[in-house]
């Protein structure tokens, strides 16, 4: 998040640093200004976070900086507020169908599912690509071939925050992983419901919006 002030703005920070908590009368006869004239730079600097403001106390600096706003803003985001519709195919699936549904939905991951939508494995554009340069027959090759099966698959919740979510993509080196929620089989034994997909598009569309703020 950029955040680009007037002269006046950068000096009313200065004015808080240095002296506050001061009330914004005495911010405005320091600038030899009307409170009035300053009232939509202080609510600017205020909703900003750069500033804090107590009744009878004044204006304090928060000592937080654009950085800072922007590391909480993604502490606080939670995977289930910005996750994107997962694209899912069948275990039974071939190997050959799998890479057509790639292709037209433009992901780089696809996520395997029994009936119910619970979670079976992941396989990567790489998967792919390895199998279908191996020379097998990919119209028969069913994609429990070439997935990624528990325990070895990485994947986030609904409830885990952005910048965790993220750290793991980085750690592990993946483009995607599915969002689950812990929910009961047709079996009656715990399984995990696939309810959406986090990816490295959706932490850059978040930067974009946050750049946008």
């Amino acid at each position: 998040m950029y955040l680009e002030f007037t002269k006046r703005q950068e000096a009313i920070l200065e004015i808080v640093k240095k002296q506050g908590p001061i009330t914004g009368e005495q911010i405005a006869e320091k600038l030899s200004l009307t409170r009035a004239t300053l009232r939509p730079d202080m609510a600017i600097l205020t909703m900003s976070g750069l500033l804090g403001a107590r009744p009878r106390v004044g204006y304090f600096f928060s000592g937080k900086t654009p950085g800072r706003m922007v590391a909480e803003k993604l502490h606080k985001m939670k995977v289930g507020a910005i996750k994107s519709v997962p694209v899912v195919v069948d275990e039974k699936c071939s190997v050959y169908d799998a890479v057509v549904t790639m292709f037209i939905a433009d992901v780089g991951t696809l996520f395997v599912v029994r009936e119910g939508g619970f979670l079976e494995g992941v396989i990567s554009r790489k998967d792919l690509l390895k199998i279908t340069l191996g020379g097998h027959d990919i119209h028969k090759l069913p994609v429990g071939v070439v997935m990624t099966r528990m325990p070895n698959i990485i994947y986030t919740d609904q409830d885990e925050s952005l910048w965790s979510a993220a750290k793991r993509l980085l750690t592990h080196e993946i483009d995607a992983m599915p969002v689950i929620r812990w929910k009961e089989d047709p079996q009656g034994a715990n399984g995990l419901e696939v309810v959406g997909r986090f990816s490295k598009t959706n932490i850059t569309r978040v930067f974009v919006e946050l750049g946008e703020d």
